[in-house]
C-alpha cells in the first residue's frame, strides 16, 4: 500500500467544515475490509457546565504536526491508511471538531490504529479551545486529552 507518507493520506487543520465521509472517501481503498472512524463533535456541556459556543486556535505548525503524527501511526501500522483532520475557529454545538478514518485489510488493527491516532494528535498537535459557558465564564483548555 506505499510507505507511511503515501498512507497518510490527508492529514490537515483547517477552518472550513470537515466530516467522516471525507476522511473516509480519503481512504477508500478496495484492499481494506474494513474502515473505522472517529467524529470528535462538540458538546453542550463540559463539566456539568453548560457550553453556549467554543472556538479553538491553532499554532502556525498544527499542520505540520498533524501531518507527523498521522505518519508516525501510518508507520507503525504498516498495513493502515490514515486521513485525519481538525478545525479551527469558532464552532458551533454539533459541529465536527476532529474527525478521522483509518482503513485497513481487518478491523483489530483499524481500531487500534484509530485510537492512537486520536489519542497522539490530541497530545501533540498544537491546538487549543476557548470554552465559553452558558453562565457567560470562559476558559481556555489545551486540546491534549
Amino acid at each position: 500500500m506505499g510507505d507511511a507518507a503515501e498512507r497518510a493520506r490527508l492529514a490537515e487543520v483547517r477552518q472550513e467544515e470537515i466530516s467522516v465521509a471525507q476522511m473516509v472517501q480519503a481512504v477508500s481503498d478496495p484492499r481494506c475490509g474494513a474502515v473505522i472512524t472517529f467524529d470528535g463533535v462538540v458538546r453542550d456541556h463540559d463539566g456539568g457546565r453548560g457550553v453556549e459556543r467554543l472556538e479553538y486556535s491553532a499554532h502556525p505548525t498544527a499542520g505540520e504536526v498533524i501531518t507527523e503524527v498521522a505518519r508516525e501511526v501510518a508507520e507503525r501500522y504498516p498495513d493502515t491508511l490514515i486521513a485525519v483532520a481538525h478545525r479551527f475557529g469558532p464552532l458551533e454545538i454539533g459541529d465536527s471538531a476532529l474527525v478521522c478514518a483509518v482503513a485497513a485489510p481487518h478491523r483489530k488493527q483499524a481500531f487500534v490504529a484509530c485510537d492512537e491516532l486520536v489519542d497522539t494528535v490530541k497530545q501533540r498537535v498544537p491546538i487549543w479551545k476557548h470554552q465559553v459557558f452558558d453562565d457567560g465564564e470562559s476558559e481556555w483548555v489545551g486540546a491534549l486529552g
